[in-house]
């Protein structure tokens, strides 16, 4: 029996061959060191974040969600849901409680569940998670710290918490506008923080990447820009859409501005999985666009 289980939702983008697929490569090699089991929702579904934006309407998002929540209440009772990304950790949240508190809409959305089978189930109780919430407020940076074998020494990183991550709930006990959670697991993997980081919390402009690309590009630029300043190695991350927006674009935010950025963007599993001695495979770093050849130099050491 491991020593941490949790409901585990790993959303559209963690999929087999999906944009964030290399960061559920590196999560699950981080959980086999620290001894977490994740059971996933079975038959899980989109968390709908796109809905929003598309005017699909209030119930059917939030009937998103608590089909969700209720499949994890049937299949893995008594375990919170953790969710590796911010969009879907954030669309369930904000589901779970706007349910709570509406009892029209509460109604209107046990009649939906009714027709799947799903509503004797949907207690919406359980706690709803981002996994770096579980791992720093259930195991602590001691705990994270104990199975560090690499240390990243020389490597200078730039956290980039983003918004979603960090408002409006984040970490416990954290700062909404100068959070220090990356900057303490950065350092932690012993790898050298930018703590005056001044682009830590911005949005990376995921909403407008193709409908007003350039006003994305111009923020992400930015992004960048004030990790190069500071001499960074490379950015990291704990959402899957700021990874891929601010990976993905420089070469067009390089042609646009005439930059010559190459910043790799990684997320904060992968820092872990390559302290705790993993392989460059194991720690996804064979899927990034921008390789991270200071992480594959210690993990091939």
């Amino acid at each position: 029996m491991a020593k941490y289980e949790y409901s585990f939702y790993p959303g559209c983008s963690s999929e087999r061959r999906a944009s964030a697929s290399n960061y559920m490569t590196s999560v699950e090699s981080m959980c086999r060191h620290l001894d977490i089991r994740l059971n996933e929702i079975p038959d899980w579904n989109c968390c709908s974040a796109s809905i929003g934006y598309c005017e699909g309407g209030e119930l059917p998002r939030h009937v998103m969600n608590a089909r969700n929540i209720a499949l994890s209440e049937q299949h893995n009772a008594d375990q919170d849901i953790v969710a590796t990304c911010a969009a879907c950790w954030l669309g369930t949240k904000e589901s779970q409680e706007r349910l709570n508190s509406d009892r029209a809409l509460m109604a209107d959305a046990l009649e939906v569940l009714k027709e799947g089978g799903l509503d004797l189930h949907f207690k919406n109780k359980v706690e709803v998670r981002h996994m770096v919430e579980a791992l720093i407020e259930d195991i602590g940076y001691q705990e994270l710290a104990r199975p560090v074998v690499k240390p990243l020494a020389g490597v200078k990183v730039a956290g980039y918490v983003g918004c979603q991550t960090n408002r409006p709930f984040g970490i416990d006990g954290e700062s909404f506008e100068n959070p220090m959670y990356l900057d303490k697991m950065v350092e932690m993997a012993g790898a050298e923080p930018i703590t005056d980081y001044e682009q830590k919390v911005t949005c990376c402009g995921g909403a407008l990447a193709f409908s007003e690309p350039e006003k994305s590009q111009a923020q992400i630029k930015d992004i960048l820009e004030a990790a190069a300043d500071q001499g960074a190695d490379m950015v990291v991350t704990p959402c899957p859409v700021c990874q891929m927006n601010v990976e993905v674009y420089q070469e067009q935010i390089n042609r646009r501005y005439g930059t010559r950025f190459n910043m790799p963007v990684t997320y904060y599993s992968q820092l872990l999985t390559v302290a705790y001695g993993s392989s460059v495979s194991d720690a996804g770093l064979d899927g990034q666009i921008i390789r991270a050849r200071k992480l594959e130099d210690i993990a091939s050491s």
